[in-house]
């Protein structure tokens, strides 16, 4: 196998990891809260609370990728989660505020996962295969959420809350061995790949080297990059309300028993799995047909945004939950196209600044996961209606899908 390759895998890896670790509270909060009496609005501080930290660590996760390697950050920050996910159910009984200061250093380590492996990937993968390796690691976000939507209950049916978060913790530490010995930050690091594949990445990955300083004043007031950051936090206002809040709609908003709450809230995210891959391979075949990157990026983005908000106005209207489940899986389906669009983006402005770039578009876009998660709470307390919930994202998701039509660019900003 090609170094990249292994660089791929290890990376897909992560992710998965990331978010088995980030899904199993969106469950466990259930019996959780049924032990400790919560209220919504608690469930949703609490939910919440781990975007506090997700979103301090995003830039500096990114510049330290850019400047000193990936290999270093990524790796240290999944063993901070990992222990932070082992340490849960201590601080549980430890009490609200106990269990919030978890989340929140869990946040802090996950923080730097996705401007990690974005800096990783401008150095490792070339430009012919962008999309696809981009929509590949994305796609372990739903398998990830997929598995532990499925492994989650039952262990907690079986064995109680508690275990999921000991097992999940733990497997950080399997990779971190396998990640240590086999993945550098670049490839002229690589002491194991051949000649002719560190050719042909060298020649052809946006980014060969470490950056330099990047101002705050050159990319404050770019469009550009606000365009991406603005399709960033709409995406991910729907992604985190849904991760959070999903399997509680399906349970309490559907009267799903809990054992089948798993099975249902999965289907979604496998719609998400298959059709980012599709879309990534899909970008990467209108790239390479000859089509300017900029038609590619905006129709790929206006796909998923456009199709996915139609979707979610759908919802309300539904009455059985077959039919909400199908339209809601219709919806990831249009969203994987966003494979294409606003989330390979950053290398195209910016190669050598990858990882911060995406350090400052995922830190706004961590907003939504603090805001969404309370914002979901309040409403359902206040007015008891899921329907109210699915209107907003649906308008968020819009909002985002017309920005970055207007605004996007391809061009270089800052190399």
């Amino acid at each position: 196998m090609q170094q990249r390759f292994k660089v791929i895998a290890l990376t897909v890896a992560a992710v998965f990891i990331c978010y088995i670790d980030r899904v199993v509270i969106s469950l466990a909060i259930i019996p959780m809260s049924e032990e400790a009496g919560w209220s919504e609005t608690q469930k949703g501080i609490i939910l919440g609370s781990f975007y506090i930290g997700y979103m301090i660590t995003q830039i500096y996760g990114g510049v330290l990728s850019d400047r000193i390697g990936a290999k270093i950050v990524l790796g240290t920050g999944l063993i901070v989660w990992s222990i932070f996910t082992l340490i849960t159910p201590w601080a549980f009984y430890g009490g609200v505020v106990m269990l919030v200061i978890a989340r929140v250093g869990m946040g802090l380590g996950e923080g730097i996962t996705f401007p990690a492996w974005h800096s990783l990937y401008a150095r490792w993968i070339p430009f012919s295969e962008r999309a696809r390796s981009v929509a590949v690691t994305n796609s372990a976000i739903p398998i990830g959420t997929i598995f532990g939507l499925v492994v989650t209950p039952l262990l907690i049916l079986e064995y109680g809350w508690e275990l999921a978060f000991y097992l999940y913790g733990g497997l950080g530490f399997v990779w971190y061995y396998f990640w240590n010995r086999i993945v550098e930050s670049t490839p002229k690091q690589d002491k194991n790949i051949s000649t002719e594949e560190l050719n042909f990445i060298v020649e052809n990955a946006p980014a060969s080297e470490n950056a330099e300083a990047l101002p705050f004043s050159k990319w404050r007031s770019n469009l550009p990059l606000w365009a991406i950051t603005v399709a960033h936090f709409c995406n991910n206002y729907s992604l985190f309300v849904f991760l959070s809040w999903l399997p509680i709609f399906i349970k309490d908003g559907l009267g799903v028993p809990m054992a089948a709450v798993g099975l249902l809230a999965m289907l979604p995210h496998i719609a998400s799995f298959l059709f980012l891959n599709i879309g990534g391979y899909f970008a990467d075949f209108l790239t390479n047909k000859g089509i300017k990157l900029l038609t590619v990026r905006k129709l790929c983005n206006s796909i998923a945004f456009g199709g996915s908000g139609i979707c979610l106005c759908i919802v309300p209207e539904l009455e059985s939950v077959a039919g909400i489940i199908a339209i809601m899986c219709l919806g990831n389906i249009f969203g994987g196209f966003s494979a294409g669009g606003f989330i390979v983006n950053h290398a195209d402005i910016g190669p050598r600044h990858t990882g911060r770039l995406m350090g400052i578009t995922n830190m706004i876009a961590a907003l939504p996961g603090l805001v969404g998660g309370v914002l979901t709470g309040i409403i359902l307390d206040v007015t008891n209606s899921w329907d109210i919930v699915f209107y907003v994202v649906a308008g968020i998701t819009f909002f985002g899908g017309i920005f970055y039509l207007v605004f996007a660019s391809t061009d270089k900003q800052f190399d």
